[in-house]
């Protein structure tokens, strides 16, 4: 089937798509984007992804096209459009020379194979810093070079994500998600003060935690901390959660530790399937 994306008010094929060279979106990556997995034709956390868009987008003085109602009806059609339900959409928009451009993608979702979940991913220490204090740490921006340039580092050396530390020296995030990790039976997780994004899956975390009574603390940790720890695990809303099996070809925990990681991604996979979807 024919792929279409939607762009500035029109379906078309990617081919037809014309945006102009001189928007300050293109010029200096003054623009947005939120990525969403449909899950069984359902949007996975769909009001979660546009309350933080819309939010963002006010910071960053990036005026909304359309209303959350209008998005979401653009979002469900292009789905049906493109035969989609299981899907890996991106929603983005930027500035552009007489306003806002928007453009929406849903491609095929490609799952990680079941044993990627069963190892885990392996990580290093990126060279790369995340300064604590920007402004636009808390944003998923456009202006994207800092961490794909994290991730590409990583891969290059044999490994599949990077950890990236702030200015302090303290973990702030991974290339492409949240970082949590375990010590016995208790949740860790940098706080938002060291860098990270507020993730989706990171606060379906939270309340998983807190339905489950597992203590979790969000602070200042470093990598000792999480070298000592007895588990970690990965999160973001494409592979939901991901264990981390090592980093820097040093594993963490045992096989027999990881209870707490395989519980939470029970847990989440039945929400995929039967819970908090809109």
């Amino acid at each position: 089937m024919k792929e279409i994306i939607f762009l500035n008010g029109k379906f078309l094929s990617p081919g037809e798509a014309k945006i102009s060279a001189l928007g300050p979106g293109l010029l200096y990556g003054w623009g947005l984007f939120e990525s969403m997995r449909s899950y069984n034709k359902k949007i996975v956390y769909f009001d979660a992804h546009l309350k933080r868009l819309e939010r963002c987008a006010k910071l960053l003085h990036i005026i909304r096209p359309y209303p959350p109602v209008k998005l979401k009806e653009i979002i469900r059609r292009l789905l049906k459009i493109n035969g989609h339900k299981d899907a890996y959409i991106r929603l983005t928009l930027w500035k552009g020379e007489k306003g806002t451009d928007i453009l929406v993608t849903a491609k095929k979702y490609q799952p990680y194979p079941s044993t990627r979940y069963k190892n885990g991913f392996r990580a290093s220490i990126s060279s790369f810093r995340q300064n604590e204090d920007s402004y636009l740490a808390q944003f998923k921006t456009t202006n994207y070079l800092f961490y794909r340039l994290a991730l590409m580092q990583a891969i290059e050396n044999g490994f599949d994500e990077a950890i990236i530390l702030n200015q302090r020296g303290y973990i702030a995030e991974s290339s492409r998600s949240n970082l949590f990790f375990i010590k016995d039976k208790e949740l860790f997780t940098p706080s938002l003060k060291c860098g990270c994004l507020d993730g989706i899956t990171r606060q379906v975390i939270f309340d998983l935690a807190r339905k489950y009574n597992i203590k979790v603390f969000a602070g200042n940790f470093s990598i000792t901390d999480l070298c000592a720890s007895d588990e970690a695990f990965l999160t973001n809303s494409l592979m939901g959660i991901m264990p981390l099996f090592s980093l820097e070809r040093k594993p963490i925990g045992t096989e027999k530790s990881k209870r707490l990681t395989k519980l939470l991604i029970e847990k989440y996979n039945c929400l995929l399937r039967f819970g908090s979807l809109s």
